[in-house]
């Protein structure tokens, strides 16, 4: 039997494709630290919980295929807080921030056509774009100066008649990029000029450090018709399970397009919207310490690579990602190296090849990405440990 061209295009996650092996060197005794996936360890906000436990209804019922109004009107009062002014008819409600993500491409882009993307980028943006028959185009930026955007001409350059969207993660995943305001401005001029829409996927917003500013695509009035803002509770309330996230726009004739799709799969699962919906009452005080938190984790592990020889990576200002190029040949080889050849006390750690996250062929071979979600202790071993590993290895 034969299986589609599209499915056999479409890349496995170098975020999970190892997992198997991981497994494996669990049943044989070891530990492994895992810092492949963003899973955070911070607890879900009782609000979350607290909400689902409180409904008796007898009958779990469809929600309404846009969302809950309770979980819409809750994600507008958010909004508010950045200085972002939807209205009900402007929201949709997905399940999780990959729906939104794939539901957007379905609705601007036909077969063939292109979308920008900066590399190295989330990885997924890549296979839902195949699945949807859109090509990636990547705007390719570099460890060695912090993945900064390259020039307004050589972004243009790339811009094609058939690109339809760029689309961009702030704070970026996977290499913690925080956008300045120079950068941005660049984009939405090259997405005017070209009649282009931005997809900005913000759902690490909260997470920025150093001082460094957030500013969300959606406050440029002037391109507010074409921004369509991507969100997620997953990071932001240490909600993965949870699958809800959202689509965010006022082009409100993009919107009821979108809607087709949510309407064809239904709904969103209707308990989990009723514990987002509660979120809202989430106090600052949880993110005040969630942020500073993070924020030593990246320390812990951005002070041991500056100190491992051979190893290049520059501060990351937000999210909680690192990209780190290392002194090996393929960084695949060694990841799978760690997992069943090296130990220490019995203790292996897990990283995620790089080079999934480029399109650009022979880009990140010699990288992994970090995500520093584990606590501080955790993370001091997990450092240790591919210390040791990069020098036996070599």
């Amino acid at each position: 039997m034969k299986f589609s061209k599209r499915i056999i295009d479409m890349q496995e996650s170098p975020i999970r494709k190892l997992v198997p092996l991981s497994e494996e060197t669990k049943k044989n005794g070891k530990k492994v630290y895992h810092l492949n996936i963003g899973q955070p360890d911070i607890k879900t906000p009782t609000e979350f919980m607290d909400s689902i436990k409180k409904y008796d209804e007898e009958v779990l019922s469809y929600s309404f295929s846009e969302g809950l109004p309770e979980l819409i009107d809750s994600f507008i009062s958010y909004y508010k807080t950045y200085d972002i002014n939807f209205e009900k008819d402007e929201i949709l409600i997905t399940n999780g921030g990959s729906e939104a993500i794939l539901f957007s491409i379905l609705a601007i882009s036909d077969d063939g056509d292109e979308i920008l993307v900066p590399e190295p980028f989330y990885t997924n943006y890549n296979g839902f774009s195949s699945s949807a028959g859109v090509n990636v185009v990547p705007i390719t930026t570099k460890a060695e100066n912090g993945f900064k955007l390259p020039t307004k001409k050589t972004v243009q350059s790339l811009v094609t008649d058939k690109t339809k969207a760029i689309l961009i993660s702030n704070p970026g995943n996977p290499t913690g990029t925080v956008y300045t305001s120079e950068e941005m401005n660049m984009l939405r001029d090259i997405a005017k000029e070209n009649n282009l829409y931005i997809i900005a996927d913000e759902v690490y917003r909260e997470f920025i450090y150093d001082g460094f500013e957030y500013r969300s695509f959606a406050t440029f009035e002037d391109i507010k018709d074409r921004v369509i803002l991507v969100d997620s509770i997953s990071k932001r309330y240490s909600a993965c399970g949870a699958r809800i996230g959202m689509i965010g726009s006022k082009n409100k004739d993009l919107i009821k397009q979108i809607l087709k799709l949510c309407q064809g799969r239904l709904c969103v699962p209707t308990l989990e919207q009723i514990g987002a919906a509660n979120l809202i009452n989430v106090t600052p005080k949880y993110f005040n310490e969630v942020v500073a938190e993070y924020k030593k984790r990246r320390d812990v592990v951005y002070n041991a690579l500056s100190n491992m020889e051979n190893v290049i990576c520059k501060k990351p200002h937000g999210a909680f990602y690192i990209i780190a190029k290392l002194p090996v040949d393929n960084a695949e080889d060694f990841v799978k190296w760690l997992l069943t050849d090296f130990d220490v006390d019995g203790e292996t750690i897990m990283l995620a090849p790089a080079e999934g996250f480029y399109s650009t062929k022979g880009l990140g071979i010699d990288e992994v990405r970090i995500s520093y979600v584990l606590n501080e202790e955790s993370l001091k071993k997990s450092m240790k440990i591919l210390e040791l590993g990069l020098k036996k290895y070599s």
